[in-house]
């Protein structure tokens, strides 16, 4: 039994519920008991003054990289799942590229057992597409699933058999999960590590062309046509993966995608002085690029926004550009970089906001929460979208500090994290 916990005065949005007022949220025994209007609190009740702050379902991102099993010296569950809740995120989804890879039943359980000591965010495992993430031969989805695998991907490495892919859609069909795939032709894009450009080209850097991303989306596109299988494309970056997906939306294909606030935010602009903060996979593109994948987010041709948090030891990203591993931490930022950078101008606004971090990863990985109402999870993100604050790496939660918006002065932050009605992370005022 929990304690009650009384959300009062805060300005409750759920666009899933068409819910966007000010009142308070009462949540008891791990559910939401009583929405919107002035409740009186339970006697026994824990009162958190939300007045100037919104209250939304909580966040989930379904894509994380944890590193655990195999480089808990990089993050842990644990870490990861607190920083995660910092972030205002309560529940994440754990990429398979560990060390042993999250191939089968035993590794999907370790993971669960992992999580539900850590406390912090709730920790959904997905699965690899297939064995070691070799690309050759199907990892056992069905086994993966019954014991909490709520997708499977190949994540890190793309599925370069259409063959393997298809049978993925197909089988993945029966257990009712999207398969995740990293697009990513690797003949076009070996050797490369910064999108292939003038700055490229000025930097001396194999590049990596827009269409190695391109000419695999339109692939599982047309396998999702083919099997009637939920495609799900892992972190778009150009503006023609934008074009083919809504190709494909147009027809009724069962494709979904999702985006990252670097690739919404910055350019490969960013790698000037071989920044190694900046070097990633898919890398940052153009400023076309980045204002295709703005318009995307705001028509709704791509569907969700993730952290893609990946975090690397400082040792490991001190190396020469080409050979410094891909990928930032972007738990603790995401929120805030959105915020600053895509509401406050006007080009969502926070009802869409919370639908691309909390209803349409609830809805589309058919996970708990996502939702304000009565007898839902009492998973509640609350966040003040004026609060201003500077990004330190030193202070992350995460083991990881490799992030690009270091210095970065932010408007909006996560105040109070609420998970299963327990609260998870309140910030210090």
């Amino acid at each position: 039994m929990t304690r009650p916990i009384l959300l009062r005065g805060g300005w409750l949005v759920d666009p899933g519920q068409k819910l966007n007022v000010k009142g308070d949220l009462l949540l008891v025994d791990g559910l939401i008991a009583r929405v919107g209007g002035e409740i009186d609190a339970p006697e026994d009740a824990m009162t958190i003054d939300c007045d100037g702050a919104v209250v939304a379902p909580g966040f989930i991102d379904v894509h994380v990289h944890l590193r655990e099993p195999g480089r808990e010296d990089v993050e842990t569950i644990k870490t990861g799942a607190r920083a995660a809740a910092a972030g205002g995120f309560t529940a994440v989804c754990a990429m398979p590229n560990t060390d042993p890879v999250t191939d089968n039943q035993a590794a999907v359980g370790f993971i669960i057992r992992q999580a539900s000591r850590a406390g912090g965010a709730r920790v959904y495992p997905i699965g690899a597409v297939s064995v070691g993430q070799k690309g050759e031969a199907l990892a056992e989805i069905g086994e993966m699933v019954s014991a909490g695998a709520v997708a499977v991907s190949d994540d890190g490495h793309p599925v370069a058999s259409a063959h393997l892919m298809r049978a993925a859609l197909e089988y993945a069909q029966a257990f009712g999960i999207p398969v995740i795939d990293h697009c990513e032709e690797p003949t076009l894009s070996k050797g490369g590590s910064m999108n292939e450009g003038l700055v490229s080209a000025r930097l001396g850097l194999k590049g990596i062309p827009s269409e190695a991303e391109e000419i695999m989306v339109i692939r599982d596109i047309l396998l999702a046509r083919r099997t009637g299988g939920h495609v799900h494309l892992a972190h778009m970056s150009t503006k023609g993966s934008v074009e083919l997906i809504r190709w494909g939306k147009e027809r009724g294909i069962n494709v979904t995608a999702e985006v990252c606030p670097h690739h919404l935010t910055l350019t490969d602009a960013e790698v000037e002085g071989y920044c190694t903060n900046a070097k990633m996979n898919p890398p940052l593109r153009s400023a076309a690029d980045v204002q295709a994948l703005r318009e995307a987010v705001a028509d709704g041709t791509i569907d969700l926004i993730v952290s893609d948090h990946a975090p690397h030891h400082y040792d490991e990203k001190e190396r020469e550009f080409a050979d410094a591993p891909n990928g930032i931490v972007g738990l603790e930022t995401a929120l805030g970089v959105l915020l600053t950078e895509l509401v406050e101008p006007g080009l969502i606004d926070l009802a869409k906001l919370v639908d691309l971090m909390a209803c349409a990863p609830a809805r589309l990985f058919k996970l708990p929460g996502g939702v304000l109402a009565e007898k839902a999870a009492a998973d509640v993100t609350i966040f003040d979208p004026r609060r201003e604050w500077t990004v330190d790496p030193a202070k992350f939660l995460s083991k990881g500090r490799n992030t690009p918006f270091a210095g970065t002065v932010l408007r909006g932050r996560a105040i109070c994290t609420v998970v299963g009605g327990e609260v998870v992370h309140r910030l210090e005022s």
